[in-house]
């Protein structure tokens, strides 16, 4: 018998009114509007989204028999491993993998790995958090389908009584080699709130490395956007490239059917930081489509 919260997981987008907290203005949002649309020449290395929730004990206890069965004809290869040897897609550079890595919970507790049989996406099950995670990301669409089945499995057996972190993670890894632009400086890819000293020209030319770190706060469900950016080498070729990391989440105490109005409102805003970050050349060298065209 399904469950009231797993029928409340398909209700769609609602409004956002309802998290206008008490004694706490509604602000506007911090990024500019931008149309949406999908790039021919896709930057993306990987999205991963995660729900966080209070320990349950019966997922390390025993092998996750029930779950594994509603997801195995989506996700049937099966792994299991310790949460922080959770592999990555081949190519990701290490500075990307230490931050990925760096955000997993810690411990000895086995996690159990869900994965597709074309390899491109992986549902991860540990005690306290459920992640889905792929290389193959197209459009917001797909990777929330993809999701549905990993989510109505968490709640039929398990049942977690509310989630208390929810993210979704971007990963942008800027490649000129792609972009047929190898001596193009940065400064004309990236906004200079990003390119920092590459936008120096006298220095430009002699920096190895530059990193940097902000955090931005949004306006609805308390939730806010660690971004991490700056020149990166890959581990497979060593060319330099641009990273831009957008890591979403919200830390507030949050039912499971409010999940889809989260998810949503962080894929919005992370498609208006993408654009605030980068300039009109790049834009236009990754091919964008509207969404609109090619639905």
């Amino acid at each position: 018998m399904r469950s009231p919260q797993a029928d409340m997981i398909q209700e769609g987008y609602g409004t956002l009114t309802r998290y206008a907290m008490a004694g706490q203005e509604l602000t506007s949002e911090p990024l500019p509007d931008s149309p949406r649309v999908i790039y021919a020449k896709n930057p993306l290395v990987e999205v991963i989204c995660q729900v966080r929730f209070p320990p349950i004990l019966k997922i390390a206890a025993e092998p996750p028999a029930a779950f594994q069965e509603r997801i195995r004809s989506e996700y049937p290869l099966l792994t299991e491993k310790q949460p922080d040897a959770i592999e990555l897609p081949q190519g990701v550079p290490p500075v990307v993998a230490q931050v990925i890595r760096s955000s997993l919970p810690k411990g000895k507790l086995a996690g159990y790995e869900f994965v597709s049989a074309d390899e491109h996406w992986k549902v991860t099950l540990t005690r306290d958090f459920l992640a889905l995670s792929t290389s193959a990301y197209r459009r917001w669409e797909d990777f929330r389908a993809h999701l549905d089945g990993p989510m109505k499995a968490l709640i039929e057996v398990y049942a977690p009584a509310f989630l208390t972190r929810i993210g979704l993670r971007y990963q942008d890894l800027i490649r000129r080699s792609a972009l047929n632009a190898p001596g193009t400086n940065w400064r004309d890819l990236v906004k200079p709130h990003f390119a920092g000293v590459l936008a120096a020209p006298e220095v430009a030319g002699a920096v190895d490395e530059a990193f940097g770190q902000i955090l931005i706060r949004f306006p609805h469900f308390k939730s806010k956007a660690r971004v991490n950016y700056g020149v990166v080498k890959t581990a497979d070729t060593s060319e330099e490239c641009f990273l831009i990391d957008n890591d979403f989440y919200t830390e507030e105490r949050t039912n499971i059917s409010d999940v889809d109005n989260i998810f949503g409102y962080f894929n919005r805003q992370s498609g208006r930081l993408f654009r605030w970050c980068i300039q009109d050349r790049l834009h236009e060298a990754m091919e964008p489509a509207s969404v609109t065209a090619e639905a």
